[in-house]
């Protein structure tokens, strides 16, 4: 390799990682291929004036109210924690086509309805595009004010001028500085754009919304970049082969991460969806196990479904859809040594309704999934509810009386959860169980006669 210039340096575009060499692997996040070359001149150009601020006491500090701006979309104020706090930075971050512009226009809309100006930048899309989506929301809106100009010195001239209650920029990776050599999109145009955004609407006390794509090459394109310098930070999510959508907030500075909001794609836009109980049940005539996720204050049915099916490799083959593949295989060993042995046999997990699942309190439900398809049992529809230790005990979760509740009036009677209080009710079928061998032998005390 040849002698690395002086006025060059690498910085990993995933976690700002910075090195005098080029590295195959960042030896802080350990992504391949992520550390890019930069010029010193680049860097020295997004430097900050320092600036001089007293010492004061903390109790010194004035205590403040946030005002928040509400969007008027139920879903997107409920991640948010009651909608924007002003002068906050908010980004939002999806695969390409997920439907982040959707949702951004939408709020737009709703905000500019209420008599509000919005200034939305759009360097990604021409006027005829933008146009389109418009009239495809409906968004006719004179307080809506569009711009297609990728400077940020104009942007914000514009913002100086008509002093908006809410600017959107979409995207982060498409806007510049003219006075940076680096191109639209690099580290040094994300910074040092987004750097000057937030100085400009936290002067002026007003909501901004980044929009950044995800992508493989280590989220270039602006979300990891700016995960740490934003206030929150919120990750639209979904299968394209479903209209379903999940907005999460993986930050939030004013309120809690826990809380998750769900749309639905249609023709005419998201719309929200309030009754979460049915979305992700899909008729598959009980082959799974089901078990209730807690996002936040809600409660979501979601079936697990297991194929166990004889290996002709010499690894046997893991595969997980919807599901964390670490706790999979650390539950395929507990099952392994308490139940049944899955050397010579391939093992599939998916999430039916793609949907994340994430909760602990499903480790029951996979773990009784794949036994059951193993031992290809016939059951009735059974709701497992549990946290599995490296022991095999199992540990008891929260909320228990609340999922086991939601699930009774969708329909279901039969339950095995960990030793605790629980729900009772007319037909209701509760097998308590302290571990996972005993959660087996209630599984298979439900086979049809």
């Amino acid at each position: 390799m040849s002698r690395i210039k002086q006025e060059s340096f690498y910085i990993c575009s995933n976690c700002g990682y910075q090195s005098l060499k080029w590295l195959g692997r960042c030896p802080d996040c350990g992504e391949w291929n992520s550390l890019l070359e930069q010029s010193t001149a680049e860097a020295s150009s997004t430097r900050f004036q320092s600036s001089q601020h007293p010492v004061l006491s903390l109790a010194q500090v004035p205590s403040g109210e946030m005002t928040r701006l509400q969007t008027g979309i139920g879903e997107l104020d409920r991640v948010l924690g009651g909608g924007m706090v002003l002068g906050s930075c908010v980004l939002i971050s999806g695969e390409p086509g997920i439907g982040k512009s959707t949702l951004t226009l939408q709020a737009a809309q709703q905000i500019a309805d209420q008599g509000r100006k919005v200034l939305y930048a759009s360097g990604e899309e021409s006027p005829s595009q933008l146009k389109m989506r418009a009239d495809r929301l409906n968004s006719h809106s004179p307080n809506l004010m569009v711009s297609f100009e990728g400077n940020v010195d104009r942007i914000l001239n514009w913002i100086e001028a008509d002093s908006p209650a809410l600017l959107i920029v979409d995207s982060i990776q498409t806007v510049f500085l003219s006075d940076l050599p680096a191109a639209a999109g690099s580290i040094v145009q994300v910074r040092e754009c987004a750097s000057r955004l937030f100085a400009c609407i936290k002067e002026k006390n007003i909501p901004l919304v980044l929009v950044g794509h995800v992508t493989k090459e280590g989220s270039i394109a602006g979300p990891k970049l700016l995960e740490h310098l934003v206030d929150v930070v919120l990750y639209f999510e979904g299968e394209r082969a479903t209209s379903t959508r999940l907005l999460r907030a993986q930050k939030n500075r004013f309120g809690d991460t826990t809380e998750i909001g769900l749309f639905r794609m249609t023709a005419t836009g998201l719309v929200e969806v309030k009754e979460s109980e049915h979305l992700f049940l899909e008729p598959s005539h009980g082959a799974g196990i089901l078990t209730c996720a807690l996002e936040g204050a809600r409660v979501i049915p979601v079936e697990v479904q297991a194929l166990v099916a004889q290996s002709y490799l010499s690894i046997p083959r893991r595969v997980t859809n919807g599901y964390d593949y670490n706790r999979f295989l650390m539950i395929l060993a507990v099952y392994t040594k308490t139940i049944s042995s899955l050397a010579q046999e391939d093992v599939y997990i998916n999430v039916l309704g793609g949907f994340r699942l994430d909760d602990p309190a499903s480790d029951l439900a996979v773990a009784l999934a794949v036994g059951k398809n193993q031992r290809e049992l016939s059951i009735p529809p059974v709701v497992a509810l549990g946290e599995l230790g490296l022991g095999g005990e199992l540990r008891p979760v929260s909320a228990l009386e609340k999922r086991m509740q939601t699930a009774i009036r969708l329909g279901f009677r039969n339950f095995i959860i960990p030793v605790a209080k629980a729900v009772e009710g007319e037909g209701v079928n509760v097998k308590p169980a302290r571990t996972l061998k005993d959660a087996w032998q209630a599984l298979k005390d439900l086979l049809k006669g």
